[in-house]
Formats: C-alpha cells, sequence, structure tokens
C-alpha cells in the first residue's frame, strides 16, 4: 500500500466511524422520543385535553413529525455515505490485497532468477563447452600429425641430401662431457 493511500484510507475509516457514531445517537434520540411519545399517548388514554392545549400539541407534533422527518433523511444520506464509503473500502482493500499478490509473486520471481539465469547459461556452455573439447582434441591430433610430417620431412631431407654429419671420435674411456663437467 502506497503511502498516499493509508491516509486516505485512515480518513474514510475515521469518517465512517463518525458518521456511525452520530446515527447510533440519532437512532437513540429517536427511540427515546417514541418511548416518551408511546407513554404519554398510553398513559393519557382517557384525557381529553383542552382545544387550546390540543391545538399545542398538534403544533408541537407537526414540529416533531418534520424533525422527525429530517432526521430520517439525514439518516438515509449517512446511511447512503456509509454504504459507498463502504464500498470504497472494500474496493481499496481488494486493490491492496491484488498488489499485495503481485508484489509477492514478484518477489519469487527476483528471487528464482539467478538460478533460471545460471540453468539457461549453463545450458548454452554445453554445446561450446563441447566444441571447445572437439577443437582440443582436433588440435592435439593436428599437431601429432605436423609433428610425424616435420619428422618425416626431416629423416628424408636427411636421406636425399646425404649429407655425412661429422663424428666425433671419443678418445677411449674419458668420460662423455656433460655441461656439470665444464
Amino acid at each position: 500500500m502506497s503511502q498516499t493511500e493509508s491516509p486516505t484510507l485512515h480518513t474514510f475509516q475515521t469518517e465512517v466511524s463518525r458518521l456511525r457514531e452520530e446515527l447510533h445517537l440519532r437512532d437513540q434520540l429517536v427511540q427515546q422520543l417514541s418511548q416518551e411519545l408511546f407513554r404519554l399517548v398510553k398513559g393519557n388514554a382517557n384525557f381529553t385535553p383542552p382545544p387550546e392545549v390540543s391545538e399545542r400539541h398538534q403544533a408541537q407534533m407537526r414540529v416533531l413529525r418534520e424533525q422527525l422527518q429530517e432526521v430520517e433523511q439525514q439518516v438515509r444520506f449517512y446511511q447512503e455515505q456509509i454504504t459507498t464509503r463502504d464500498e470504497e473500502i472494500y474496493q481499496l482493500r481488494q486493490s491492496v490485497q491484488e498488489l499485495s499478490d503481485r508484489s509477492r509473486m514478484l518477489e519469487q520471481v527476483v528471487q528464482e532468477l539467478p538460478h533460471i539465469y545460471r540453468q539457461k547459461f549453463s545450458e548454452r556452455m554445453a554445446p561450446v563447452r563441447e566444441k571447445v573439447t572437439m577443437l582440443q582434441r582436433e588440435n592435439r591430433q593436428l599437431h601429432a600429425e605436423l609433428q610425424s610430417v616435420s619428422y618425416r620431412l626431416a629423416v628424408r631431407n636427411r636421406n636425399i641430401t646425404h649429407i655425412d654429419l661429422p663424428s666425433f671420435s671419443r678418445p677411449s674411456g674419458s668420460p662423455i662431457p656433460t655441461f656439470g663437467n665444464i
């Protein structure tokens, strides 16, 4: 969840809580008024108020009905707001859940990438290694053939030119000179 979403979500939750408390308080007031009216009507069933009291009560009843209608309208308005905010909160939670799931999935992919790259590199390197091994083997074989051909050419050239190499006679009993004796 980003930093801008968190305060907004918190603000919505605070606002919803405040509206619910206010709605609850108004519901209590309406309940108290209803109970008081019921008690007055039930307790005074045989009582017929004088006409001026009756008119005054009717005027008060009209005012109370108007106030009750206003309160009911406010309650409906707040309930609609609460419903709207609840839907927004639900959508935000869904978005947060989806983003969290996606984030976890991406983290897992990132953690698996080195293994995947090593495996792919190894798969690509296998033919290259085989080719290098084959070329080294071929190189050794060609080198051996070259040495063999060079030796045969040297022997052949020696036989063709009939160059007699001087032979050095060694005095009898004298050791063969070595670099260590010199």
